[in-house]
Parts: structure tokens; C-alpha cells; sequence
């Protein structure tokens, strides 16, 4: 084994009928491994789940090496009824089972890695369509017996959702945010402290905040949104994942998007777009100098990752106008001190 590698993480998870994964959980998660640890690790798949003989084995590895958190995690797991295992990622490269997929979205979560700062490349077709229930995560083709049973014992088995992605807090509660539904922010979401979430905001995977910040928005995935920024009510981002596009959009520090507006272009610091506006790569902006008098039309495209913007629409004729923005939105700071 390398000295350098990626990332590592012991975890616990599900499989379905067919002994296949449906989905892990990483209590302690760790990037750029130190050699200590990597040297304590045996060979390992990142698929196969690993025996109780194997866990002692790792576990008795780990605590000579003086890596006392993980070795206490592997003495824990070791009574474990649920499958375990040991994934290492030798390096950044895409998930090709779905514990590293999983590893992967809880170094997002965990705020080891930034958004598009690991390769997710093949994430969907390596995750399973899973029913995430009241009794934990289901294979799709098993939930009708899984019902049944429930109903037999008099029970009823609740189906949250199908999805690939699980709600990042049934994994990882950051430090320092408050999220009002839970559900509306997926596994592989990075919140960056300060940070609230209200019940109408959503939070993609590969996607997120600085903090501190008001998300009552969709934040899609890709999209980060710096700190200090205010996503209005309804408002929408534009992701990469969105009709085929490839634009890497962002919002800056200090920004506003008012309540359902939407950008479709990477924004600056200190931006404003006025509610009710969508502001895509190919709207039609009348450009205003510091007197606001026009002095030409170009696409949104243009205004790309300009700062101090403030992007509204003239009530009288209907057009799309630029203007300098002449304030930043300062945030409540009681409001973003989750301690």
C-alpha cells in the first residue's frame, strides 16, 4: 500500500436480499490519512464486508499505531449485526462501489472537501434507487414484502422517499446550522457554519454554503453560495446538472436574490437580483453608468463573476437592466450564531 492516500473511513451500512449495498454510514471520516493509519490498514476492496476476526485484527493494528478514535470505532463495530467495512481511496477518482460513493458525500458533509473538490464523476449510476423508511433503507423490489410484514405485525412501514440520496442529517449534523426540513437537504450537501436553512430552501449534493448565510432557496448542485448571501424565498439556482449546461454557477459574498428570482450565470460579491427575475446566460441586459443612463445591451453571459451588480427588471418597458449595486446585504448576526 501507498503512503499517500485520499481518504479512509470505516463504515456500517445495508444490504438487501442479494448481499448487495444499499447504503453506508461513516461515523469518522478521514481525509489525507496520516502513514500511521494507512500502515495499520489490511488489504482492502472497499466493497466486501469485513468479519468480526478481521475488525479485532484492524482493531488491535489501529491502537498500536496510535490511532486511538479509529480503533475505538472498529472495538464498537466489531459486535455489529449490520455489514462493515474499510474503504480506502487510494486516490480522487470516481466511486466505483457504493461505499465510496458514500464516503465520498460524507466528506462533503463533513466539510473535509469543498464542492467540485472531489470526482463524483459516475455518482448516479453507482448508487442504488433506494425506499428510505421507518425501518431504514429498502431495496425497491423487496418494499411490497417489507410492507406486508409491517402490516401483518400490525405495524405500518412510513416511506419518506425513493431516491438515490439519503437526507444528509439521518448522517451528518454539521456544526453550527439550522435546518427547518430536514429532508430538503440530500447527503453530500456542505453547510458551512452560520448557516440556516429554512422549511422552502433546498440543498443538492456537491453543493452548498460558506456561511453564514439565509437559504429559504434552491440551492442546485454544483452551486456554492458564499458568505453572507441572502437566497430569498422560492428563488431558484440554475446546477450544472440542468439541461446539459456546464456553466459552474456560484453566488459571491454579501449577495441577494429576492424572493422567486433565479440565476443561471455565476454571480460576484455583492450582488442583488430583484424578485420575480430570472437572469439567465442568454438574457438581454441594458447596461446603466453611475448615473443611470443606458449605455449598451449585451448578454447576461457577459456579466459573468462581476461584482457589486444589481440586475432588476424596468417596470415600464419590461427590459432586463444592470445597474451598480450601491449597497452589500448584511446579514442578522443573532440570527446566524447557532451555538
Amino acid at each position: 500500500m501507498t503512503d499517500s492516500v485520499f481518504a479512509f473511513g470505516l463504515g456500517i451500512g445495508t444490504h438487501n436480499s442479494q448481499h448487495q449495498w444499499l447504503e453506508v454510514f461513516f461515523a469518522n471520516p478521514v481525509l489525507a490519512p496520516p502513514a500511521e493509519l494507512v500502515a495499520a490498514i489490511t488489504a482492502s476492496d472497499n466493497n466486501t464486508p469485513l468479519s468480526r476476526e478481521q475488525l479485532s485484527e484492524l482493531e488491535k493494528s489501529l491502537a498500536a499505531a496510535g490511532e486511538t478514535a479509529q480503533a475505538q470505532l472498529a472495538a464498537q463495530l466489531v459486535a455489529s449485526e449490520a455489514p462493515v467495512v474499510a474503504v480506502v481511496l487510494h486516490a480522487d477518482t470516481p466511486p466505483a462501489t457504493v461505499p465510496e460513493a458514500y464516503l465520498k458525500l460524507h466528506l462533503l458533509s463533513h466539510r473535509l472537501v469543498k464542492p467540485h473538490h472531489t470526482d463524483l464523476q459516475g455518482l448516479f449510476s453507482t448508487l442504488p434507487n433506494v425506499a428510505w423508511t421507518s425501518e431504514g433503507a429498502i431495496d425497491i423490489a423487496e418494499l411490497p414484502a417489507r410492507q406486508l410484514a409491517a402490516r401483518l405485525r400490525g405495524d405500518v412501514l412510513e416511506v419518506s422517499c425513493v431516491d438515490k440520496f439519503p437526507k444528509m442529517t439521518n448522517y451528518v449534523v454539521p456544526g453550527g446550522v439550522r435546518i427547518a426540513h430536514t429532508a430538503r437537504v440530500r447527503l453530500g450537501a456542505y453547510l458551512g457554519e452560520g448557516t440556516t436553512i429554512m422549511h422552502e430552501g433546498f440543498v443538492n449534493f456537491n453543493a452548498g454554503t460558506e456561511g453564514p448565510g439565509m437559504i429559504e432557496g434552491r440551492i442546485s448542485a454544483g452551486v456554492m453560495v458564499g458568505s453572507g448571501s441572502d437566497l430569498g424565498g422560492g428563488c431558484s439556482t440554475m446546477g450544472t446538472l440542468s439541461g446539459g449546461g456546464n456553466i459552474i454557477i456560484s453566488v459571491g459574498k454579501e449577495c441577494l436574490i429576492g424572493a422567486n428570482a433565479g440565476i443561471g450565470i455565476p454571480l460576484g460579491d455583492r450582488c442583488t437580483v430583484e424578485a420575480g427575475l430570472f437572469v439567465t446566460a442568454g438574457t438581454r441586459v441594458a447596461l446603466h453608468d453611475a448615473d443611470g443612463q443606458p449605455v449598451a445591451t449585451v448578454k447576461a453571459r457577459e456579466l459573468a463573476g462581476q461584482s457589486g451588480l444589481l440586475f432588476r427588471r424596468n417596470s415600464s418597458t419590461g427590459a432586463v437592466e444592470c445597474l451598480t449595486n450601491r449597497s452589500a446585504v448584511e446579514l442578522n448576526a443573532e440570527l446566524h450564531a447557532h451555538n
